[in-house]
């Protein structure tokens, strides 16, 4: 009798899982969907999002399209995704930036907490912080001396204002105690490309975007932001090792929704995201990008960007960013 109701669970859990099913029970997805993401096409979001796309259209049985809107340190893209409907078709990937907006804009055009519904936390990443690779510092002892030794003289790139490798970059400047000058990108992988023609001095870009200049031999990097060293670079030393115990700057990856999407579409897509997380081969490419997979999702998940809200809010307060 056990036996028989364990098959019969597991008959009627598989059922509930394929597209076909959710299609009789709410009708969803009734057309091709978009991924909207913030930043250029080859940056760490774009190649996260794009992965998703292509394992959620073959779960949904419809195309999903990724579709790039950079500027404004992700305001852009989240500002247009809030004017299409609020239907599902649309969903909006953003980084650790839609945290920290609120606190960098006086004038946001949207609610972050209200306009919007978490859908998924995905990953996380720490960032490297990285110079050409002739630049006279040999360690991130060297490049704060340096910096200090005359204020001003170091200039880092980002992805635009109000972006996680932003944040990093003024993170990094207020723990060390320097004065640099901030050169905004519309991605952060324009940025490092500066730094591997000697256009600038450092950039703070997610480790899988550092990785091929690093092969090709165009940039060095000097430490990594996360608390303990990476998995796959044990020789690399972190900030807090290099004398600023406590430093952890680590940019989240993430898909959330419009806050008026219905709860049953919400929970669908959720659904379908968390298969699409336990695939083999998508935790394989997370990981050879210099990621870890997370999975918060739908109000554990609106709890966690509230709380990042309040903590990048004090990150911005005490680097002395000006709002703009």
């Amino acid at each position: 009798m056990d036996l028989a109701r364990r098959e019969l669970l597991l008959l009627l859990g598989l059922a509930v899982a394929t597209p076909s099913a959710m299609a009789q029970v709410s009708g969803f997805p009734a057309r091709p969907m978009r991924i909207i993401v913030p930043f250029s096409a080859g940056a760490l979001t774009d190649i996260i999002a794009r992965i998703y796309a292509e394992r959620l259209a073959a779960l949904l049985g419809q195309p999903v399209q990724v579709e790039n809107k950079p500027g404004a340190g992700g305001i852009t893209a989240s500002q247009y995704f809030l004017g299409q409907p609020a239907d599902g078709h649309t969903m909006l990937f953003v980084s650790s930036a839609h945290a920290a907006n609120p606190a960098l804009r006086t004038k946001l055009p949207y609610d972050t907490k209200k306009d919007f519904a978490g859908l998924a936390l995905i990953a996380t990443s720490p960032s490297l912080v990285v110079v050409p690779a002739d630049h006279p510092a040999r360690t991130l002892e060297d490049l704060i001396r340096m910096g200090r030794e005359k204020p001003g003289s170091l200039t880092y790139g980002s992805a635009g204002v109000g972006s996680a490798t932003h944040l990093a970059g003024e993170y990094f400047r207020t723990e060390a105690g320097l004065q640099m000058v901030h050169v905004p990108f519309k991605g952060v992988q324009e940025a490092v490309s500066a730094v591997g023609g000697k256009q600038l001095d450092l950039a703070f870009p997610p480790i899988a975007l550092a990785r091929p200049l690093m092969d090709a031999g165009r940039v060095r990097a000097l430490a990594v932001t996360s608390p303990k060293r990476a998995p796959g670079m044990p020789d690399m030393p972190t900030v807090a090792e290099s004398g600023h115990a406590g430093f952890d700057s680590s940019i989240w990856y993430a898909l959330v929704m419009h806050g008026k999407t219905p709860e049953p579409i919400m929970k669908t897509l959720a659904q379908q995201v968390s298969r699409v997380s336990d695939m083999r081969d998508v935790a394989d490419k997370l990981r050879s990008q210099g990621l870890t997979q997370e999975k918060l999702m739908l109000s554990e998940f609106d709890e966690f960007i509230a709380a990042d809200v309040a903590k990048l809010g004090r990150l911005v307060r005490a680097s002395g960013i000006t709002p703009e």
